[in-house]
């Protein structure tokens, strides 16, 4: 029995007269002069590997009236193909329609809009461009893995149902096995000892905090796992699943991760460059022409680096209009960081030192007693893209930053005996995955880089 050779492999390595089995979904069925043409597509790669249909094949007349869709299993001749496109072809010795597909099949030959393609999101992914994202995504994934153990970060799998902050946290999905329709009661309040738990969890927002607790045993470790927001939003940017990425770092200060994020973020660029090239070929033909030559520049780039008053005083000396006001001690804005990384540097910066008023309690309090050690990266097009800080390891300043926030330091007695025992200086950074795929992939909606979306109101498959 032949062997099944990938698409990918046909076309890449594959010989002229050699007999391989290959099996797909026809994306586009064509007959013309009584020869039928059949694209067929694995996912392996982009590129599907053209098949000729001749009339003397046995099952002709069934294949001529096969479906766009339908899954296919083809022996066949390699040889050299005289169409422009692709070098090789399959003549077919032998076709089996293992699936049929009909005329309803919602990815017929033509060009559809995303919008449309995310109420069929269990079919997009037959698409040439979600086809692309999905394997550039895949790749990046690994890379990721790579980039860390190669620098002996540990890999900790932290958890998605939470007690952090659950109290009165607007962002949180509720975790519960209550009767939502009758739950019960203590003076008016409902009692979350009867819970699963014996109290109020919910999905997880960040798996910053146990990172933290295991850098102060491992030195350095990493997170990289879904994370939840119950965010109302319904941005291009916004979902209420998504992936982070979080490495912690023991005896490491606000300069050492602002060095592993450049390094980190360099590493990603290069790689999508290096080993994605059909998919990064097509993002940059058909949705962000210029996208190779930006993040090849990135990948390049030396960081700068720029203190927030620093940036704070080029704002306002920018001779343009900005809709959201610039003043010391507000937050940036997404027209604020671009003006900065694309008009001001020329490229990726990291803005350091934030007023502690609008940064989590946490962070690192410098001694002016303003600022905390907390950094954004900005890069071109996007804006931020990293967030990270040197985490406060001194105890009395982190318990007094938490009754300024209202966070009551009994409900995370365990972080705090984190800075009791063999407290360290240690610093991390966050990046969401699927913000790191739009840069790369030029997408401009993040309902288009995860698999199944899920937006307000919106949570289907």
């Amino acid at each position: 029995m032949t062997a099944r050779t990938k698409v990918k492999q046909a076309l890449e390595t594959g010989k002229a007269g050699s007999t391989i089995l290959v099996k797909g979904w026809a994306r586009t069925i064509r007959n013309s002069k009584g020869v039928t043409f059949i694209s067929l597509n694995d996912g392996s790669c982009l590129s599907g590997i053209q098949v000729v249909v001749e009339p003397d094949l046995g099952n002709f007349e069934e294949i001529t009236g096969i479906g766009t869709g339908s899954a296919l299993a083809v022996t066949g001749l390699l040889q050299e193909s005289p169409a422009a496109g692709q070098a090789l072809e399959l003549k077919a010795q032998q076709l089996e329609v293992v699936g049929g597909a009909d005329q309803e099949y919602p990815m017929q030959k033509k060009r559809h809009t995303f919008e449309y393609l995310r109420t069929i999101a269990h079919l997009r992914v037959r698409s040439n461009t979600f086809g692309a994202v999905f394997r550039v995504r895949s790749a990046l994934a690994q890379e990721v893995h790579r980039f860390f153990a190669e620098r002996g970060f540990l890999y900790v799998h932290t958890p998605i149902i939470t007690a952090n902050d659950c109290e009165g946290a607007g962002e949180l999905f509720r975790v519960t096995t209550l009767d939502l329709a009758q739950p019960p009661l203590v003076e008016g309040a409902i009692d979350f000892s009867r819970d699963f738990f014996a109290t109020a969890t919910g999905l997880t927002v960040s798996g910053q905090l146990e990172g933290e607790l295991f850098a102060q045993a491992f030195s350095d470790i990493y997170t990289f796992g879904p994370t939840f927001r119950a965010e109302n939003s319904n941005t291009a940017r916004h979902a209420a699943e998504f992936w982070m990425i979080e490495p912690e770092m023991a005896f490491a200060d606000l300069a050492d991760d602002a060095d592993l994020a450049e390094a980190f973020f360099k590493r990603l660029c290069r790689f999508a460059l290096d080993n994605c090239g059909e998919d990064m070929n097509f993002f940059n033909t058909q949705i962000d022409k210029g996208l190779i030559q930006r993040i090849e520049a990135v990948a390049q780039a030396s960081f700068a680096r720029m203190d927030y008053g620093e940036a704070i005083e080029r704002l306002k000396k920018a001779p343009v209009s900005f809709q959201f006001p610039v003043e010391w001690g507000l937050d940036l804005q997404s027209e604020h960081e671009r003006y900065l990384t694309e008009q001001v540097v020329g490229g990726p910066v990291f803005i350091l030192n934030y007023p502690k008023d609008i940064k989590a309690f946490y962070m690192r309090q410098n001694d002016d007693g303003r600022t905390v050690a907390a950094m954004d990266l900005l890069v071109p097009k996007v804006g931020e893209i990293i967030g990270g800080s040197q985490r406060e390891e001194r105890l009395e300043l982190l318990e007094q930053r938490m009754l300024e926030t209202g966070i009551a330091p009994e409900s995370l007695s365990w972080y705090l005996d984190t800075r009791r025992w063999g407290s360290t200086p240690h610093a991390g950074f966050g990046l969401g995955f699927e913000r790191l795929i739009m840069y790369l992939t030029g997408m401009e909606n993040i309902r288009d880089v995860i698999p199944f979306p899920r937006t307000p109101r919106h949570a289907e498959f």
